[in-house]
C-alpha cells in the first residue's frame, strides 16, 4: 500500500526566504496529520548547516515518521560544463543530505529552458548530468526521480522537460535502476496538457508521486493552453487547493498506477490554506488509497 508524506507548501518563504519559521516548528505541525512521512526540502535555511541533518532526522523520527524525499532543483541544461559539473556537486551534496536523513528518492530535474538549447542538446546535457550522479546515489541507496515540473521558484525559465513530449523523451534517455519518476498531475495542467495521457506514457517509470490539485480561478482549459509560456511565474489562472476538489481526476489516475504495480510514496503538496486544509487532504487521500489498495 502507497505511504503518504506531506510537504510545507504554505510555509516554503518562512522556511527557505524569511526565517520567520524553524524547520523544528514544522515538524511539530506536521507531526499532527496522519501520515507516515515528511517531504523535505534541500533549500531549509536551516539545512545550510550539516550538523542540523542528523537532529533534523531524528526529531522526525521521535514523532513516529520518517524523511522518504528529498525537493531540490538541479539546473543541467547550462551549455558551459563548468556551470554543469557545479550542478551535479551540488546534486550530489543533496543525495548525501537525502542518505544522512535516512530518505530514498531524491529529485532531479532537466534544468532551464534556455531560448538557444535545442531538443536534442538539451535532453543530452540533462541525461548525461544525470548520468553523471547516478554511481554516487547508488552507493548510497538513493534513487533519483525526476518530475514533471513546472519552474523552480528561484529561476528565470521554465523546465526544459515541461512539455510532455519532451519529459518522456529525457525519461527514455536514463536507463538505470536507480532513476524513476516522481509524477506530478497537477502540474501537467501547467504545460496545458493532459495528466493522464502523461501518466499513461510513464506509469511503469513511476516509482514516487506530488498529490496535489489545482483548479481554475478564472477562465477555461483552453485560455491556459494560449497563456503557457507567456508568464515568468506560474500561471495566473491556476490556484493550488484541496485535493479531490480541483481538476486532477484521482479515480483515473490511481486506477493507472495500481495496474503497474506502483506500491511508493505519495507527498501532499498542498495545504496553501493552512493546516486544516491540508489535513482533508490527507483523509481524502487515505480513503481513495483503501480503496485502490485494499
Amino acid at each position: 500500500m502507497p505511504k503518504l508524506a506531506a510537504f510545507p507548501k504554505a510555509f516554503m518563504q518562512a522556511l527557505c526566504k524569511e526565517g520567520t519559521m524553524t524547520v523544528s516548528e514544522w515538524i511539530q505541525l506536521a507531526s499532527k496529520l496522519d501520515v507516515q512521512g515528511l517531504e523535505w526540502y534541500a533549500g531549509f535555511l536551516e539545512m545550510a548547516d550539516e550538523s542540523n541533518w542528523p537532529r533534523f532526522r531524528k526529531e522526525v523520527e521521535d514523532t513516529g515518521k520518517t524523511i522518504p524525499m528529498m525537493c531540490c532543483s538541479p539546473d543541467f541544461t547550462h551549455p558551459d560544463a563548468a556551470f554543469r559539473d557545479k550542478e551535479i556537486a551540488k546534486q550530489k551534496r543533496w543525495i548525501d543530505m537525502t542518505h544522512t536523513l535516512g530518505g530514498s528518492y531524491c529529485r532531479v530535474l532537466s534544468g532551464q529552458r534556455r531560448p538557444e538549447l535545442t531538443l536534442d542538446e538539451g535532453v543530452k546535457l540533462a541525461a548525461d548530468s544525470i548520468y553523471a550522479c547516478l554511481p554516487y546515489a547508488q552507493e548510497r541507496g538513493i534513487t533519483l526521480i525526476i518530475e514533471n515540473h513546472y519552474k523552480d521558484d528561484f529561476w528565470d525559465y521554465p523546465e526544459f522537460a515541461q512539455k510532455m513530449d519532451v519529459f518522456c523523451k529525457l525519461v527514455d534517455a536514463v536507463n538505470h535502476p536507480n532513476f524513476g519518476v516522481n509524477y506530478d498531475p497537477s502540474n501537467t495542467y501547467l504545460a496545458g496538457e493532459d495528466p493522464i495521457e502523461l501518466l499513461k506514457r510513464v506509469s511503469h517509470r513511476v516509482v514516487t508521486m506530488h498529490a496535489s490539485d489545482r483548479y481554475l480561478a478564472e477562465g477555461t482549459i483552453e485560455d491556459l493552453r494560449k497563456e503557457e509560456g507567456g508568464a515568468q511565474g506560474y500561471a495566473k489562472r491556476l490556484r493550488h487547493g484541496e485535493i479531490g476538489k480541483g481538476l486532477n481526476d484521482y479515480d483515473a489516475i490511481f486506477t493507472e498506477l495500481k495496474s503497474k504495480g506502483f506500491n511508493g510514496w505519495i507527498s501532499i503538496e498542498d495545504g496553501v490554506d493552512g493546516m486544516e486544509q491540508l489535513a482533508r487532504s490527507v483523509e481524502f487521500l487515505k480513503k481513495k488509497i483503501a480503496i485502490y489498495w485494499p
